[in-house]
């Protein structure tokens, strides 16, 4: 008897929560305004105020233009082009020879250009969720700050594309040689003159207070590579209304991306000094590469864009690696589709 009394009570509490789940069931607070990540715009063009580059071969920063077309499942183009603000701070090798070099080789602006597409193996919809914060414009950014936003996890679709990409990719920059010769275990006498192989580049010089001092050795490089590699892009597209908030849409498109660089052609500069000419055939040059990279936008006529990547150029041995952040803002998307008249 006693056991059944306790069960009654059990049960009674638990009843309202029941009742509280069913309802949530029927009335969840919110509906679905859309989903659906196939309408997407097809071309996007975005400008880069600002990216970043810790590269080995020359440290640099600066601004580009960022131009994607999606066809409808097929496959999708991208354009890339980056160059520097000017010597000053963004072009730290440029710069650094500049005020320090003792060679007579000029300076290269760095500059960077690459076209590549992606062919879509398997573009498929997938059932899954994305959570959204539920705000309201009206109340004011220091009252918004000050709360913990609520969130809500709603069903969306994702569409989930795996393709194989590949590419062209050119650069040039201005590069430090002489770090170059110490990271490889070399001097200036590895570099013989191109006239006479007895003659080497000195390693000193005397300065105008006829002190000695080691030489600044300062070169130009100018890559043509090739990538080959896959991608898994990602694609939300859905927006709800919330009650008591403001609508929420999760737009996003992001693509993950594995690439392995293979250069063909790379060319050195020979070094100029005191009117004779040294060959620089003794540095030795990495020709395979790769890099792992992010890439994300939004699915609007106006919003912003990223980047991200970090791997190994094909360039000179122990100056290859490099990690590059970028911005885009803004960024336009279209649809391309004509107005009817």
């Amino acid at each position: 008897m006693f056991r059944m009394v306790v069960l009654s009570w059990v049960l009674a509490a638990m009843a309202p929560g029941w009742a509280w789940a069913q309802a949530d069931d029927e009335n969840p607070g919110y509906e679905e305004l859309y989903d659906e990540p196939y309408s997407i715009n097809r071309l996007f063009i975005g400008f880069q105020p600002l990216y970043g580059e810790l590269f080995a071969t020359n440290v640099n920063a600066g601004f580009g233009f960022d131009v994607s077309y999606f066809h409808t499942t097929k496959f999708d183009v991208k354009f890339q082009l980056r160059k520097t603000y000017g010597r000053q701070f963004f072009d730290m090798a440029r710069s650094a020879a500049a005020d320090n070099s003792t060679v007579d080789n000029d300076t290269e602006v760095f500059n960077y250009f690459e076209l590549g597409g992606t062919y879509h193996i398997v573009d498929k919809e997938i059932n899954s969720t994305t959570k959204m914060v539920k705000y309201k414009a009206a109340d004011k950014s220091t009252r918004f700050a000050a709360k913990i936003p609520e969130q809500a996890r709603v069903p969306a679709k994702v569409r989930q594309i795996i393709g194989a990409r590949t590419g062209v990719i050119f650069w040039n920059s201005t590069t430090d040689i002489s770090r170059a010769l110490v990271a490889q275990g070399l001097t200036p006498s590895s570099l013989p003159s191109t006239s006479n192989a007895a003659i080497v580049l000195p390693a000193t010089y005397q300065d105008q207070d006829n002190v000695t001092r080691a030489m600044n050795i300062y070169s130009n490089v100018y890559s043509t590579a090739l990538y080959l590699g896959g991608s898994l892009t990602r694609i939300r597209n859905v927006a709800y209304s919330f009650d008591g908030f403001d609508n929420a849409a999760d737009d996003g498109l992001v693509t993950y991306f594995l690439d392995v660089l293979y250069a063909p052609s790379y060319r050195l500069d020979d070094i100029r000094y005191a009117g004779d000419t040294y060959s620089t055939e003794a540095l030795s040059v990495r020709n395979v590469g790769f890099r792992l990279g992010v890439d994300g936008k939004f699915n609007r006529k106006w919003g912003w864009g990223y980047g991200a990547e970090v791997g190994y150029r094909p360039g000179l041995t122990e100056r290859n690696f490099y990690t590059q952040v970028r911005v885009s803002v803004p960024v336009f998307g279209t649809k391309l589709r004509r107005k009817p008249d």
